[in-house]
């Protein structure tokens, strides 16, 4: 993990609960009256009290307590040091600026007060900033570096070494092969990168369009959708957040509305974020020159599992290749089934995919997404997921009531291995106005070793499920589902962390490796003998049955090529923006996206459309999208291993447990990974999972 480089979104998961009342307890942690962002030893933050006042002394203080951190380090005699007083002192003064700058980050993108989530968004920047110029300090650097000359250096245990080492590299990444007036300049741009990001995100935040339609408009929406849906009179109001969007375009049977919706959706966030997006960048590419990268991919690949752009150009051209027949079947599947149901034979347009795609499943594989939805409670998904974790990895959780928690739907859980308690998370699981609109694991507190014993880890699972109705408990699509045993790894992840330092605990692992631990877990969320044992019908109670459940295998791969281009799709463009294109050039991004789109897609660009406004990868994932399927041949090779010893086999899972979660980053990715499977790795699995074997 980069200390010095600030928060950054990565999309995570976490885990199941008994809901009964057995496994519930009364809150049984204590505050005080003092700034809840600062707890005691493995206390959670006292989230209900937070106030905006208490984001800006938190900022202030944070500050003031690393300077005197680094003042201390940077003061020490050569002679002096030790790996205890300036390499584990480095690290500690970085799990204190961390321990509240995430969870700000975390209120940013989730309170419900505005002048807390405003002034949080505000402290992001400033922290942002406080966090380049410590990037930048000289004196610090050369404290690290003199130490790095100290013969006890080389009785280090390995990760400790490897921290050393990536400690340097890191600085030297952020200028000090530069001149003093050079760095001076990085800061800036650094700085004025800080307040474009933030920008960049919060107008995907701030999005507040809808459509209105009338009754018509609704016909073939199923009744529970309609009743959330529904104002005054026949007009409904569809906003553009995913659990309305994406029914609306699969069931909606007006082709203008669903138009409709779809050139706001691919709107969102524009025209503003255009240009946000313009100068985030030039000040990317200017950076990367300045330090000597021929492009900010190259800047930003250099410590990655790739290592650099040829190596990403490479893996995204071979998948188009590879994929290119499988996408051309499916185009011509969604031809037919536009054909038959009276759409014509022209070509499917980007607002009719869904749409066809669902009518395809019903007549051809006789699958009724509505049908499957009545067998996943959110309630049961979540017991089902704890149960999972309890056989695998031998695992026990326990619901926190009456939590302090920044909204009322917010519920917290403790973990528990070995009747020891390893973390605490949050599931954040519905939409709400001016939340976080996708799904992602926000981290609290990294867990590392202390003084006082193991510094717990504490994380947030933010989703934007269905929630209940009158009539009906919150349903999930099997498709959210899945999603939420993705975003499960990635608490797990955080959770099962025994790394003695923060920077390698956890998910602070290579970018292009760390939706590995998610990704595999979705391969649990198609297997029968696991959904049987938590999918059952809403009303009768009956199990999922085999016979819809092969139905639903039998239509995975069904427009798994166009789904996988359309990843290799997102990969290019971010790939091409960070690496080819010249922002000073008189292009726009909107000229790259049409060529990239008409190259690598089965149907044209729709003009009128600013997609890239509303990427929010292009922010904290900038030229790293390439990494969800590069992370996707190391998860399902390793997920190879559990279908060959049995997927739930308990001896597996915890040798997954203990070499691949619990390790963080104190190994190499590479290292975890060929220890696991005992043998080097290969794409077989992949492949065979995108139905290309």
């Amino acid at each position: 993990m980069k200390h010095i480089s600030f928060i950054t979104l990565i999309t995570f998961l976490l885990i199941n609960i008994d809901c009964s009342d057995q496994g519930k307890s009364h809150n049984p942690y204590f505050f005080t009256k003092v700034n809840p962002f600062f707890t005691q030893y493995n206390q959670p933050i006292d989230f209900s009290s937070i106030t905006a006042n208490h984001v800006i002394e938190a900022v202030e203080m944070t500050k003031k307590m690393t300077q005197e951190a680094v003042a201390k380090i940077i003061g020490l005699e050569e002679k002096d040091r030790n790996f205890e007083n300036t390499m584990r002192a480095y690290d500690e003064m970085f799990a204190d600026f961390y321990a509240i700058a995430s969870p700000v980050y975390l209120m940013a993108y989730t309170h419900p007060d505005s002048a807390i989530r405003n002034q949080a968004q505000e402290a992001n920047t400033k922290l942002s900033q406080f966090g380049n110029e410590i990037s930048l300090n000289e004196d610090l650097y050369k404290a690290i570096k003199s130490y790095s000359k100290r013969l006890e250096v080389d009785q280090l245990e390995p990760h400790q070494r490897k921290f050393l080492n990536e400690s340097i590299i890191e600085f030297e990444r952020n200028g000090f092969a530069l001149s003093k007036s050079k760095r001076d300049h990085l800061k800036v741009i650094k700085d004025q990168l800080a307040v474009l990001s933030d920008q960049f995100s919060e107008n995907i935040a701030a999005e507040d369009d809808f459509l209105e339609v009338d009754a018509d408009d609704m016909e073939g929406l199923p009744v529970d959708y309609k009743e959330a849906h529904q104002q005054a009179g026949d007009i409904y109001k569809i906003d553009l957040s995913y659990p309305s969007y994406g029914p609306f375009m699969k069931y909606s049977k007006s082709e203008s509305a669903r138009k409709a919706l779809f050139m706001k959706y691919q709107n969102r966030a524009a025209p503003e974020n255009l240009e946000v997006l313009q100068q985030l960048l030039e000040k990317r590419r200017e950076m990367s020159n300045l330090l000597g990268y021929d492009s900010y991919s190259a800047y930003i690949l250099a410590d990655r599992m790739a290592q650099d752009p040829a190596t990403v150009w490479e893996f995204e051209e071979n998948l188009k290749d590879d994929l290119r027949e499988r996408t051309q079947l499916d185009v011509a599947e969604l031809q037919a089934a536009k054909k038959v149901n009276g759409g014509g034979s022209d070509q499917i347009k980007p607002w009719e995919r869904s749409y066809y795609f669902n009518l395809l499943l019903k007549e051809n594989y006789e699958l009724d997404a509505e049908e499957v939805k009545q067998y996943f409670a959110l309630d049961d998904v979540i017991e089902g997921l704890f149960d999972l974790t309890k056989t695998l990895f031998d695992l026990e959780y326990k619901e926190i009531l009456q939590p302090s928690v920044w909204h009322e739907d917010v519920r917290m859980f403790e973990v528990y291995q070995d009747k020891k308690l390893k973390g605490i998370f949050y599931l954040d699981l519905h939409p709400r106005v001016n939340k976080y609109n996708h799904a992602a694991c926000f981290g609290i507190i990294n867990g590392r070793l202390t003084p006082k014993g193991y510094q717990i880890p504490m994380a947030s699972l933010v989703c934007n499920f269905p929630e209940a109705t009158s009539e009906k408990p919150a349903l999930m699509p099997h498709s959210e589902v899945e999603t939420f045993f993705h975003e499960f790894g990635h608490v797990l992840h955080q959770m099962l962390t025994t790394a003695e330092l923060h920077a390698q605990s956890g998910t602070n692992v290579a970018r292009d490796f760390v939706e590995a631990p998610s990704q595999i877990f979705e391969n649990w969320a198609w297997d029968y003998d696991v959904l049987k044992n938590f999918s059952r019908h809403y009303k009768s109670g009956q199990v999922l049955p085999k016979p819809l459940f092969d139905k639903m295998l039998a239509a995975k791969k069904v427009g798994s090529g166009i789904s996988a281009t359309g990843q290799v799709f997102l990969g290019t463009y971010d790939l091409t923006l960070h690496d080819q294109f010249d922002p000073s050039s008189g292009k726009t991004t909107t000229d790259v996206l049409r060529r990239v789109h008409n190259e690598v897609l089965p149907y044209p660009y729709q003009e009128g459309t600013y997609f890239q406004a509303a990427f929010g990868h292009l922010d904290g994932y900038g030229s790293s999208y390439y990494g969800y399927m590069w992370s996707l041949v190391y998860a399902q090779d390793m997920f190879s291993i559990f279908s060959e010893n049995g997927i739930l086999d308990n001896t597996t899972g915890l040798r997954y447990r203990d070499i691949i979660l619990a390790k963080g980053s104190s190994e190499k990715a590479i290292n975890l990974v060929k220890e696991f499977l005992g043998r080097a790795p290969n794409n077989e699995a992949f492949l065979k999972e995108l139905g290309l074997k």
